[in-house]
């Protein structure tokens, strides 16, 4: 069973937790679709667009500890460790952890409540795992032509946590391929860099105090580069990709301390990544949103 948020701007899919099954993405509050009714503009796309190619993600799906999950360098071969969002994970041999592994899963127990049309809450049941141990409650609403997710975590173990949380925008407005009618802005000065210079080929940079990335063809092959972090707090806005001459466009509001930035992608996909990173001692909390504005402006 699928979710829907709806109101007079938006539809927002949601899927059921466990449709998607891999051991990389959160399963809850996993955000398949976005229509902007104005226009009726789609915005989702999947990762890959290839059958069974990728790790399974799409749309707007977050990810902890792609590093390192929580414990796993502590585990036993055969033991277990927590991948927030999704379960307790095994660890099969000894290896460095690999997010685009298939690792087995036992899932955490998940409650759903559904507040009318317009907001959506999971909250996941921690399972202690040697000392770790996470209580996860992530909120999906709407108001107006803005999309909220807000996350709270409760460390519930009695060992501290250190983990990154980011969300895997996997847009696409309209289904239209990524190439010279996109521009994807950032309110800063851009000091972008790549451990493998190929895929930064095919990009464009403005200069100047708003950074631009622009695309001079549709790229066949993976394009990803880093950026410094940031003070999302400074800015109205921390990304906004806008698809020209549809004049359909998303901007992400984070108003918190974006510890890395990065931004991956291909010929039918970008993604922008704000990174957060998350430190508990036992029995602390936190919590943050990310704010998404879907919109259309003239070409």
């Amino acid at each position: 069973m699928a979710y829907q948020l709806k109101n007079e701007q938006l539809v927002i899919e949601i899927a059921e937790p466990g449709d998607y099954r891999g051991s990389r993405f959160d399963w809850n509050g996993f955000i398949t679709d976005v229509t902007l009714l104005d226009g009726n503009h789609s915005y989702c796309v999947p990762e890959s667009l290839v059958p069974g190619q990728g790790t399974g993600g799409a749309g707007l799906c977050n990810e902890f500890g792609i590093k390192e999950p929580i414990g796993y360098e502590d585990a036993p071969v055969g033991g277990a460790f927590p991948k927030l969002g999704v379960g307790l994970l095994t660890r099969p041999d000894d290896r460095e952890y690999d997010f685009s592994r298939a690792y087995p899963i036992k899932p955490f127990a998940t409650e759903i409540e559904m507040e009318g049309t317009r907001k959506i809450t999971f909250r996941i049941t921690p399972e202690d795992c040697r000392g770790y141990a996470v209580a996860v409650t992530k909120s999906v609403s709407i108001d107006e032509n803005r999309l909220t997710v807000q996350y709270l975590l409760h460390n519930t173990g009695t060992k501290p946590i250190l983990t990154e949380e980011y969300c895997h925008n996997f847009f696409g407005i309209d289904g239209y391929p990524i190439g010279p009618n996109y521009v994807l802005k950032f309110p800063f000065e851009l000091f972008p860099w790549a451990d493998e210079e190929e895929t930064l080929a095919g990009l464009i940079f403005g200069k100047g105090d708003a950074g631009e990335v622009r695309w001079d063809h549709t790229p066949k092959d993976p394009f990803y580069f880093r950026l410094p972090g940031f003070d999302g707090n400074k800015y109205p806005w921390v990304w906004e990709l806008l698809h020209h001459p549809s004049g359909a466009g998303v901007r992400e509001i984070s108003r918190f301390h974006v510890s890395a930035a990065a931004v991956w992608g291909i010929g039918h996909v970008v993604s922008p990544e704000m990174f957060i990173e998350v430190k508990l001692a036992p029995g602390e909390q936190k919590t943050w949103s990310r704010v998404y504005e879907f919109f259309t402006k003239p070409d």
